[in-house]
């Protein structure tokens, strides 16, 4: 890998509505606090951008869990996330990885950014890796390559289910069925055998995680990578 290694970018959602629910939505905290745990035991250094760039909503923040009460009273991650930059401000070749977070805000704002798709179509050729984890992965589902050809066409993914999406009565409510969608792309969809169950799939250098409880599963995916 380049000089740059040791850097990764987490990218967070900047929408903040969850349909016509009146319920608010954004990036999952536990989804992104986990894994910058993991990277940064791992000796990574880990940045931040959003679709939108400044402060990023956030949902999903569990005050008994030792891990999100660090990653938000950290200091560095406090100055970053107020003001994170856009995915067309940050140069693709200075990161080794680039992580999708997830949360439901994601299913607006990822899929069609064409600088996000863009930022992870340079990681991705450049010999990095892409990475996802629960709805994250809509950040993929328009992600082409240089050849035209979807990124997740002929890989295995993992992803929130379609199951796990009307388990929690959301089907109905977001604008796409996330692994429905992946499968239409050419992708293996593979699942736990169980409903919210850890489950991560690597496959070439894209490493996807079905939900919440795979967040630090794939962020080790991406350490022995990185590592290899």
């Amino acid at each position: 890998m380049s000089a740059y290694s040791r850097r990764i970018l987490l990218v967070l959602s900047s929408h903040d509505a969850l349909g016509d629910t009146g319920k608010g939505t954004g990036y999952y905290v536990p989804e992104a606090a986990h894994p910058w745990r993991v990277f940064r035991r791992a000796g990574h250094q880990v940045d931040f951008v959003s679709v939108r760039g400044g402060t990023p909503p956030a949902t999903g923040y569990d005050p008994e869990d030792p891990v999100q009460r660090e990653f938000l009273a950290d200091p560095g991650v406090a100055a970053a996330l107020r003001n994170t930059p856009r995915p067309g401000e940050v140069k693709a070749a200075e990161y080794a990885a680039v992580f999708y977070v997830g949360g439901h805000g994601t299913m607006w704002d990822f899929p069609d950014d064409a600088d996000l798709a863009a930022l992870g179509r340079d990681v991705y050729e450049a010999g990095g890796v892409v990475a996802a984890v629960c709805h994250g992965p809509a950040g993929l589902v328009n992600l082409t390559l240089s050849d035209g050809a979807y990124l997740v066409a002929g890989k295995e993914v993992a992803a929130f289910t379609d199951e796990e999406e009307a388990a929690v009565g959301l089907d109905g409510v977001v604008p796409f069925l996330l692994q429905t969608r992946l499968v239409e792309r050419g992708a293996a969809h593979t699942a736990s055998a169980e409903p919210f169950a850890p489950h991560v799939v690597v496959s070439e250098r894209l490493v996807t995680g079905q939900n919440p409880a795979s967040a630090a599963g794939v962020a080790d995916a991406v350490v022995r990578l990185l590592a290899a």
